[in-house]
């Protein structure tokens, strides 16, 4: 129709790159759309539930539910204003047609089913579209098997229940327990309608298609109230808003958990094994989420997340682990799955032994996010107070041991940051015991501590020769970017080396880039820590130098917000080839730009 040539997405060896997807969901699970229209994960009917759809790590074996033109195209895709509902628009000779994709869900929330729609509408001229659906067997491990009922025909796959509903206009050319395909063809002003129910050891509602359509819309405002209402008026809004939308991917809504990625073993280097399960509630993730949404004026759903990480330590003690279950329960000892792994890297993981870790950070990370919580209006309940007050005493005792650091490595060591973080901790009981929020029984001893610590530091994680506090004593100078997130250390004790050592951090770490390393060494096996970027830029911030931290996050913006990415931010992102890598939707990165906006609008 437009006489142009079209060269459709490609893929290479079956794997779409990873800066190319785009998410949905509906608060309790989330999909991932290639630009070829192909959902290739999708865990139903939760955030850690066996993938349905999991092409994303076999293209051999994986499951996948794609629709696209059967001629050469090109893709537009974004999302709506103020909404997680999916716009794509494919473009042929012969004519355009939009795809638009949602988890649905309903004003008063999520469905008691999980309902992905995906409406189509011809533009102009006449489009023929593919559809091909297959089912994940979980690496081969549950067999789909297809039956008949009065409402249709139902798919058995392991314990889920699933139904594909079209529309009338939709021709079915195979349906088998291997694969369902059918293809469309499109007129201007054309609509047609594909919908997969599933259920997990329920029974299946099957609603009218034209209910499923007007769900679509719904959800749209559901999305568009609640990013309304957030209170968020300061810099760079439109990509906080866009993160704010990325960070509500990661609320599991049954229990109010946050999540700290939808994916698992996603790689941080291709071929390499950094490729871990992120389908679970870290307490630091969490802690620093429920730090964004009071930026944003998110309440009830900072509330929900405070409140459930508070319910779960509380069960489990004091002693604190390092990630939950979405329900609250252990995080299950790793296990690897016989997948081919994304472009090969393996292993491919489900579970995480991070959970049988000392981090120490924990302490300040909960302390932390404990007064502000208070400070955006909340009020503490005497079971919550306690065990804020039990943290403090715990972390007292504990910050003399090595531990594995803020990125979980197997080496334990005196970590500069985890130091740091007790230190922060510990000023945060005091000040909570000073304004009576917590128990002040121990308010003596814990300024007493945190006085100790923060002579420990200056004692021993000082390098006079490297002008920088160091990743932790005699590492032979190498650096930590995670010394960002305890900039307030910094601020009270020691602003001049504090400012030293994010000098050296841009200069060592960025290599005079804005986009860092996580630490010394890591970029012979991984790439940029996009969180590390936005934390050093709300660092300098808090420190006064406004000029530095705003040239840093115009240039991190513009790298990342390039070549069609939706703002459906990875884990980290490869500055040699342009290439994103880790998990996604990752919270680390979203709630970082967040709260480096919101440190540029406080400071700047």
């Amino acid at each position: 129709m437009n006489n142009q040539t079209f060269q459709s997405p490609v893929r290479e060896r079956g794997f779409a790159r990873l800066g190319d997807y785009a998410a949905i969901g509906e608060g309790r699970s989330v999909a991932l759309i290639a630009p070829d229209g192909a959902i290739d994960w999708w865990c139903a009917p939760n955030l850690d539930s066996a993938p349905l759809f999991d092409r994303l790590l076999d293209p051999e074996i994986g499951g996948f539910f794609q629709i696209e033109p059967d001629a050469p195209y090109r893709t537009e895709r974004a999302y709506r204003a103020d909404s997680n509902v999916l716009e794509t628009r494919f473009f042929t000779d012969n004519g355009s047609v939009l795809l638009t994709e949602s988890l649905n869900s309903t004003l008063a929330g999520r469905l008691p089913w999980s309902e992905l729609a995906r409406r189509v509408e011809g533009v102009d001229g006449e489009v023929t579209l593919r559809l091909t659906l297959r089912f994940g067997t979980v690496a081969e491990t549950r067999s789909p098997w297809q039956d008949s009922t009065e409402q249709g025909d139902v798919y058995h796959v392991g314990d889920l229940l699933a139904m594909l509903r079209t529309s009338e206009d939709w021709q079915i050319e195979q349906r088998d327990d291997e694969q369902i395909s059918a293809t469309l063809r499109t007129a201007a002003d054309s609509r047609s309608l594909v919908a997969l129910l599933v259920t997990e050891r329920e029974p299946l509602a099957v609603p009218p298609l034209e209910a499923i359509d007007t769900r679509i819309e719904t959800s749209h405002t559901a999305w568009c109230d609640w990013t309304r209402s957030l209170s968020y008026q300061g810099r760079f809004a439109e990509h906080v808003r866009r993160s704010a939308l990325s960070l509500k991917f990661l609320w599991y809504s049954p229990t109010g958990a946050l999540a700290a990625a939808a994916t698992t073993s996603l790689p941080e280097g291709i071929g390499g094994e950094k490729n871990y399960d992120y389908r679970y509630a870290w307490v630091r993730d969490a802690c620093l989420i429920i730090k964004a949404f009071v930026f944003l004026g998110a309440l009830e759903d900072c509330k929900a997340a405070f409140s459930w990480l508070s319910k779960t330590i509380i069960r489990h003690g004091t002693a604190l682990r390092t990630c939950y279950t979405l329900e609250g329960d252990e995080v299950p000892a790793e296990r690897f799955v016989p997948l081919r792994g994304y472009h090969h890297s393996q292993p491919v993981r489900v579970g995480n032994n991070a959970r049988d870790q000392l981090q120490l950070s924990m302490y300040g990370d909960m302390l932390a996010t404990a007064e502000l919580f208070i400070r955006a209006g909340h009020v503490l309940d005497l079971a919550t107070s306690r065990m804020l007050g039990a943290l403090a005493n715990h972390c007292a005792d504990l910050w003399r041991l090595k531990d594995s650091g803020i990125w979980e490595l197997p080496e334990q060591q005196h970590y500069t940051h985890s130091k740091m973080a007790c230190w922060l901790a510990l000023d945060r009981a005091v000040a909570l015991a000073e304004a009576r929020h917590i128990e002040p029984t121990w308010l003596k001893r814990w300024q007493r501590e945190r006085d100790r610590i923060s002579s420990w530091i200056e004692a021993h994680c000082w390098n006079e020769e490297k002008q920088a506090y160091v990743f932790y004593p005699d590492s032979n100078g190498r650096l930590d970017a995670a010394l960002a997130l305890v900039h307030p250390y910094g601020s009270r004790v020691n602003p001049a080396r504090m400012q030293a050592t994010y000098r050296a951090i841009e200069q060592e770490l960025g290599h005079g880039s804005a986009m860092l390393y996580r630490y010394s060494g890591t970029e012979q096996e991984e790439s940029t820590f996009i969180a590390c970027s936005f934390w050093l830029v709300e660092a300098w911030a808090a420190l006064g130098e406004c000029t530095r931290a705003e040239n840093a996050m115009q240039q991190i913006l513009g790298k990342l917000c390039q070549r069609g990415n939706v703002e459906t931010f990875n884990e980290m992102f490869d500055v040699r080839s342009d290439e994103w890598r880790g998990n996604m939707p990752q919270g680390l990165s979203h709630l970082a730009l967040i709260c480096a906006a919101q440190a540029l609008t406080d400071h700047g």
